[in-house]
């Protein structure tokens, strides 16, 4: 139970740190704006001209790094997700151990 809890912690303190990291992203360009949780696209979206890396080569760079750096957020809040359903699991079924099953 306690390396459950251990590992809750640490995945929580990797997950503030990668949203850290997308919050100074999007403070390098304004063009990003102020989301953590969305991508920015790189692929053509109808309707949308999209800005190429022969427009501008270091906002795409920036903008891929940025989407890498969402794409690990999302995995570690899955990662707690999981790891948080499994702790939860083993809590209650070791209470109704304990309750039902010993008397």
């Amino acid at each position: 139970m306690i390396t459950e809890i251990i590992l809750l912690i640490i995945l929580y303190f990797i997950f503030s740190w990668s949203v850290a990291w997308i919050k100074y992203f999007n403070k390098l360009d304004k063009r990003f704006g102020n989301s953590v949780w969305r991508w920015s696209y790189d692929y053509p979206v109808k309707g949308k001209r999209d800005i190429s890396i022969l427009d501008d080569k270091n906002f795409v760079i920036l903008r891929r790094q940025r989407n890498k750096a969402i794409t690990i957020m999302y995995s570690i809040v899955f990662f707690f997700l999981y790891y948080f359903n499994v702790f939860y699991k083993s809590y209650t079924f070791e209470n109704f151990k304990l309750v039902f099953l010993d008397s």
